[in-house]
């Protein structure tokens, strides 16, 4: 039969920390902590797999009755006492843990054992029938809320009046008298609430508390917690069965919680609280006003000076700051918990450079201490943690970052406002292209619809700005400039603050301040000044030192371009120009060219937008001299560029000398069922050559230009959405013509690529021929995705949340590459293209560039580069690195 059970005590575990595994990570620090020696109350640890038996069939599974009572009996021999014996009884304690720590996500139940009977031995063998009563109530409060389901806030009210008709100001000035008749007040409660009576055998106490453990892992707080952290769903969580261990035993007794080092600094100072005569939910829960751990060197100094040198120890042994739950009875230290401390990314980066310089790990170790995804928080302003605010509602954490503004719900409004200096947050149902502007004046984007991937949360993320997007709580009604949460409505003018980080959104508005990375790189403070931003160049710079794959940003601007070099970006792997032509006149010109009626039109519309795209090629050109920079020509639906009504289609009547019924008709044609799949990509070149023609003129007019002052240029023309080789030829034999035109006007030949974004499935499979004209691939996977799954990425936020909760899909895969189908096609793509064309080029430039586990998959496949929104740059470097491994 396999062992389920593992004992530990009396200095000898049956298990060491490797068997995180198997017995979870509480239970396998725990019999780590007992090898060392350190001082750790007996107990035995249910492994981790017999919660999915249990939950599989709601039955205790067959065997484990028999070796939990043979490690009870072991149990009973290293306490000195007998479990339900009334004279000299066992009281344990039932905790949770997890393979991946999970704080305050599944249950706990102290002092089981304790019944009517046991309750008098314990008050005589302690001396102290206060503290015997209050373990008491405090079992029936825990067992009777987490066990037998009876609300928490029945037995705190009880509790309230009890300290009310005492005068007491705390629990722990209750008397003993008072805590008595409070233990028959939880009784009965309990017996109204369940119809039952408390159960007074310790056995049923100890199997009750089990069940409600395992329970615990399918509490939606425990689902979502692990939804959102990436932990898997199996096998469960370890049952820890320890014995109890009393902090409210008097004033020589207490309880706390520490960590090594300060979590949210990483400085290396002992941080911590404490609680003298007290037990561990009231420092967790915040039941009392814990002290400062360095008072506890005055009030238990012995007790301190042991948890001193066991911190120290337990550091050392598991290089890295550890998290620390303690109890002193009677003067006496105990160790109840150590795990792996949660800090911030400040904290770990700190934490990680100190750990390499004091010996304990190496540089490709700390790499892997600093999760990639945690890097956000140091780039991005933040509110100020002394606010203390209440929330509104809570959407997507879209694009990380605080601001505050005064609601507006059209981009022109945005824009209009910002001009004068106000600040704004622009309210959408959704966006679309054409709320571009707005989006570029306001601080921060709140959507009701829309994913992770949506225009919105895309746009925002490549500029830096903060967005929350998907909130399905708001209703937006624009034409009355308004939107509601429930009965709250939030009016045109009101001031919101959003949080990008964690999705929540609070009304008014709340004070923020910019990271320390942020200040330094915009030159309001010097590195000298900025410990957090030493840390995360050095740490970033061994990064680049490890890692193979290449790390560009996805940028639009002269602007972009110089914020992504700042972040370390080698190159622009997807410049979309479309982005330019919302920009002030341009979208006349555009919108001219668009309704023109021939190709005549067409070009002298065309000819106005030439100098204009120059110029900004020009831009990107220089702020990126000497790394590659891939410029996608025009890709989205003519229609999204045209107005839907109102002055502006009114105006562009007037301008092209038409009738507004004949503009209405224009633009009603342009319109699309489905225009994610219609003429779009290089389907407009096709049918309109001279739109690439523009297009790749501006392009090798910016280069020769820029390359005649000195900067080294290294274009590379990406032709989109091709689905058959014979579309790529077509459009590249139009960029070599204008190529070889310009080089001949100019008198300057400059070195260029001519290569396609692979989007489609289609153009996944036929990559042999594809790489037999193309000279590098990009892989789009926001569309491959959506072509691939045959997803909507601005409508499947409706349902996605319910496929990854009951896991249809492990992840969203807008937010994570989905390795068994898009990644099957990258893999395949990737092979055949380099079949054919020996040092084919290969990179992704979608939003997945910029998410740890999906940079891992493309260093496996053997890309040569990712490319990501500038602000995430930091984060694909990190990632790269860390895929190496350590």
């Amino acid at each position: 039969m396999t062992q389920s059970v593992f004992f530990f005590g009396n200095g000898k575990a049956e298990a060491t920390k490797d068997d995180k595994d198997l017995l979870g990570g509480k239970g396998a620090n725990l019999a780590e902590m007992t090898n060392l020696g350190v001082p750790v109350p007996p107990g035995f640890t249910i492994a981790c797999n017999l919660c999915d038996a249990y939950l599989a069939t709601r039955t205790i599974p067959a065997g484990l009755r028999d070796e939990v009572e043979r490690a009870l009996t072991r149990l009973e021999e290293a306490a000195g006492k007998r479990f339900g014996d009334p004279t000299n009884p066992l009281l344990v304690s039932v905790r949770s843990g997890a393979r991946v720590s999970m704080p305050g996500m599944m249950e706990t139940i102290l002092n089981l054992g304790l019944n009517d009977e046991t309750v008098v031995g314990l008050a005589k063998l302690s001396g102290s029938p206060r503290f015997a009563y209050d373990s008491y109530r405090r079992l029936l409060q825990m067992y009777g809320d987490v066990v037998l389901g009876v609300p928490m806030h029945d037995f705190e009210h009880l509790l309230a009046a009890k300290r009310l008709t005492t005068g007491a100001k705390t629990d722990a000035e209750l008397p003993a008298e008072a805590l008595q008749t409070l233990v028959l007040e939880y009784q009965q409660l309990i017996k109204s609430a369940t119809g039952q009576p408390f159960p007074h055998d310790p056995r049923a106490q100890l199997w009750g508390a089990t069940e409600a453990v395992w329970k615990s892992w399918t509490l939606k707080k425990a689902v979502d917690y692990r939804r959102v952290n990436g932990i898997a769903e199996s096998p469960g969580t370890a049952v820890n069965i320890v014995s109890m261990v009393f902090g409210n035993l008097g004033e020589d007794s207490g309880t706390g919680v520490a960590f090594t080092r300060d979590p949210s600094t990483g400085e290396k100072i002992f941080y911590g609280e404490f609680l003298v005569n007290a037990q561990g939910e009231d420092v967790v829960a915040g039941i009392r006003t814990p002290q400062p751990i360095t008072e506890m060197a005055t009030k238990l100094p012995e007790a301190y000076g042991d948890l001193l040198r066991t911190q120290s120890l337990l550091e050392r042994h598991f290089r890295d700051m550890q998290d620390l739950e303690f109890t002193v009875e009677r003067g006496k230290l105990y160790l109840l918990q150590t795990r792996i401390g949660k800090r911030t990314a400040a904290a770990a980066v700190r934490i990680a450079r100190d750990l390499v310089n004091e010996g304990l790990i190496s540089r490709p170790e700390a790499l892997q201490r600093v999760p990639a995804s945690q890097l956000d928080q140091l780039l991005h302003p933040i509110i100020d943690p002394s606010s203390k605010p209440e929330v509104l509602c809570v959407g997507l954490p879209a694009s990380p970052g605080a601001a505050s503004g005064m609601a507006v719900f059209d981009a022109d409004e945005a824009e209009f406002k910002a001009a004068r200096g106000e600040s704004v947050i622009l309210v959408r149902d959704e966006t679309t292209p054409e709320d571009f502007h707005g989006i570029v004046a306001a601080r921060a984007v709140l959507t009701a619809r829309g994913g992770m991937t949506s225009h919105a949360a895309v746009v925002a993320r490549g500029m830096g700005k903060c967005a929350v997007v998907g909130c399905g709580a708001i209703r937006v009604d624009a034409t009355h400039r308004r939107f509601t949460v429930g009965e709250v409505e939030v009016h045109e003018g009101q001031w919101l603050t959003l949080d990008g980080g964690t999705g929540e959104v609070y009304l008014g508005d709340l004070p923020t301040m910019p990271s320390e990375v942020m200040q330094v790189n915009a030159g309001t403070l010097s590195q000298e000044d900025a410990p957090v931003y030493r840390g995360f160049a050095e740490l970033l710079g061994w990064a680049d030192a490890r890692r193979r794959l290449k790390v560009r940003a996805n940028a639009d601007t002269p602007h972009d371009a110089r914020v992504a070099r700042g972040f370390g970006a080698e190159g622009i792997g997807l410049c979309r120009t479309e982005h330019m032509f919302f920009d002030g006149d341009r979208i006349h010109s555009m919108r001219e060219m668009i309704v023109a009626h021939d190709e005549g039109g067409r070009r002298r519309a065309l000819a106005k937008l030439l100098p204009m795209q120059r110029a900004d090629f020009e831009g990107i050109f220089e702020a990126m001299d000497g790394y590659p920079v891939t410029i996608r020509l025009l890709d989205p639906p003519l229609h999204e560029f045209l107005p839907h009504g109102g002055e502006e289609a009114k105006l562009l009547a007037r301008r092209v000398g038409v009738t507004r019924r004949e503009m209405m008709r224009i633009v009603e044609s342009l319109r699309e069922s489905n225009p994610m799949l219609g003429h779009r990509g290089c389907r407009l070149g096709v049918t309109y050559p001279e739109i690439t023609e523009m297009q790749a003129r501006a392009i090798f007019e910016a280069a020769s230009a820029m390359a005649k002052r000195g900067v080294i240029v290294l274009p590379e023309v990406m032709i989109p959405l091709v689905s058959t080789v014979k579309e790529f030829s077509h459009q590249r034999a139009i960029v070599d013509r204008m190529a070889a035109q310009v080089a001949k006007e100019s008198g300057t030949s400059v070195k260029y690529l001519v290569g396609t974004m692979i989007e489609l499935p289609r153009a996944a499979l036929t990559a042999r021929q594809i790489a037999g004209e193309a000279e590098f691939f990009s892989f789009g996977t926001n569309d491959l995705t959506q072509t691939t799954l045959g997803l909507s990425r601005d409508d499947a936020g409706r349902f996605l949340p319910l496929y990854v909760e009951r896991g249809i899909y492990r992840d969203d895969p807008f937010q994570v590459l989905d390795e068994e189908g898009v990644g099957r096609l990258i893999e395949m793509a990737t092979k055949d293209g380099r079949a054919a064309r020996d040092g084919l080029k290969v990179g992704i430039c979608g939003e997945h560039g910029g998410e740890p586990r999906s940079v891992a998959f493309c260093h496996r496949t053997g890309l040569d580069y990712v490319s990501c929104s500038p602000f995430r740059v930091p984060i694909a470097r990190l990632a790269a690195a860390q895929a190496v491994g350590s």
